[in-house]
């Protein structure tokens, strides 16, 4: 059976929605855990995430794909593809884990991720974000310098499996706009 669009014969596509970045709810919690062990060798379990979204201090927050506006056969009209979690404590915050699906890597969707992350931080007054990010990590590497990050500090040993050094991470985030 031949699926009628709309679209007139030749003309083009129209451009997928751009993802979403929202606040994780449990509902996103086993998708997330997923990802996480996609993206991670030592990963954080379900009962981590699910207790972090009753902590004040930890902000998580998730990329939501829009494939179609509506579902389509077997295609649901949205998934989650990415998710972050930054702790806020005073002035200072961590990037603590931020993943995306290896299918949406290269879109710039972290950097969108990343950058949602910031201005969340900085809105809750964080003047100074700091990560981890495991020296091999080239990709993420340039993720983060390209946000403002530089690195201030190396921790010899800091990850297992494969054992390798991190690479300690800041960039300072301007004051909240208040206009």
């Amino acid at each position: 059976m031949e699926r009628l669009t709309s679209r007139p014969s030749g003309a083009p596509e129209a451009e997928p929605p751009a993802p979403v970045v929202r606040r994780m709810r449990l509902s996103d919690v086993r998708t997330v855990v997923a990802l996480e062990e996609e993206a991670f060798s030592t990963p954080w379990a379900r009962e981590t995430f699910a207790s972090l979204l009753e902590r004040p201090a930890a902000e998580l927050w998730v990329l939501e794909e829009h494939p179609s506006q509506e579902p389509q056969g077997d295609q649901p009209g949205s998934r989650v593809v990415g998710y972050a979690v930054v702790w806020c404590i005073l002035d200072q915050g961590e990037v603590a884990n931020i993943a995306v699906a290896p299918t949406c890597r290269g879109r710039g969707w972290g950097r969108l991720l990343l950058d949602r992350m910031m201005r969340v931080a900085a809105g809750r007054g964080v003047r100074s974000l700091y990560l981890e990010v495991r020296i091999s990590n080239h990709a993420a590497r340039g993720l983060y310098a390209a946000a403002g990050f530089e690195q201030v500090g190396r921790r010899p040993r800091y990850y297992q499996d494969p054992v390798e050094d991190a690479l300690v991470l800041q960039a300072s985030l301007p004051p909240p706009d208040r206009g």
